[in-house]
């Protein structure tokens, strides 16, 4: 009689034993249920968003088929590839600077046609301007994919740009990151360029295209690098030019381009294997720039003509090769 009730006892704790077991490795019951709460509540959900011009878009929780037409160089910081990239001349006229991220994505021409659109079946449209949305495209476009508009006030200032489009894409600590690591390397070449300028030398940048010059303006693109970034002086004529700007490059002829006296000149030559007739003129070899050798020519493919992470870590890497020996 003890030995049965021995055993029944010994047989009870062993089948206890087993039946709690499972539970405290998470295998079955309420941690299982837990779990599964936890994954669900932890994976991502569409959004609804305001965007400039006032729509209410609901942005999709993974876009995969980005199309941010001449916004591609957010993306690529950003670390997404479009499913088309800008594009002129049936294709053939891309942004080279981004190639090296871009190399195999197809092109969509810049006047977004809606065919076109269609056929690349994105998921998600960002466009930049109210403009290229004007009448009835923007219902065109949204019945396509979802559209958010950034605005212009947005879109001109890149930085502003670059954090709205990771804000749309959920990558806000991408672009905040991305602008940190920027500053700093802006902050490390400024340093090594004054080196050598001593926070006094003047430069302006040039842009030769069918043999006539355009000057760009001081807060944009290549200008905003040399003034604001590096601290190089702006000439006196490149600031009259800014003032009365309605563009970033504004028409400059070679007369108001020797006035300026800039200790550096950089060009970007469009014109390249095409004569360049302008750079034969008396005048332009009269420029104080190209007399010592100070002249850095770039080809139009470089990013001079363009703003971004991308693009103007590129002209800070060039100023720096150039001035620093």
């Amino acid at each position: 009689m003890i030995m049965l009730l021995i055993t029944v006892m010994v047989m009870s704790i062993w089948l206890a034993a087993c039946g709690t077991k499972p539970a405290e490795n998470g295998a079955t019951g309420e941690n299982d249920t837990a779990t599964e709460t936890e994954t669900q509540t932890e994976a991502p959900t569409e959004r609804t968003l305001t965007d400039a011009m006032g729509h209410e878009v609901t942005i999709p929780a993974n876009p995969e088929r980005v199309i941010a037409s001449y916004l591609e160089d957010h993306l690529v910081t950003l670390g997404i590839k479009p499913a088309a990239q800008w594009s002129i001349n049936n294709g053939s006229g891309l942004q080279d600077y981004l190639q090296n991220d871009l190399n195999g994505i197809p092109g969509i021409a810049s006047d977004l046609p809606f065919e076109a659109m269609t056929s690349f079946s994105p998921d998600l449209i960002i466009m930049g301007s109210e403009s290229t949305v004007e009448g009835e495209k923007y219902e065109q476009y949204n019945k396509i994919a979802p559209t958010y508009v950034l605005g212009d006030e947005v879109n001109k200032d890149w930085r502003q740009a670059l954090l709205k489009i990771g804000e749309i894409l959920n990558k806000s600590d991408v672009a905040q990151k991305a602008l940190e690591d920027y500053d700093a390397k802006a902050k490390e070449i400024k340093e090594k360029v004054t080196a050598v300028t001593g926070g006094k030398k003047s430069a302006a940048a040039l842009w030769l295209f069918n043999n006539k010059f355009y000057v760009v303006s001081n807060n944009v693109s290549s200008g905003e690098v040399m003034y604001n970034e590096l601290g190089l002086a702006e000439p006196n004529v490149v600031k009259e030019a800014s003032a009365k700007a309605t563009g970033n490059w504004s028409e400059i002829s070679l007369e108001k381009i020797a006035e300026m006296d800039a200790d550096y000149l950089f060009l970007v030559n469009s014109d390249k294997g095409a004569g360049s007739e302008a750079l034969q003129d008396a005048v332009w070899q009269s420029i104080p720039a190209v007399k010592t050798g100070n002249v850095f020519e770039f080809e139009s493919t470089s990013s001079w003509l363009y703003s971004g992470v991308q693009a103007n870590t590129q002209i800070l890497e060039d100023i720096q090769s150039s001035i620093v020996k």
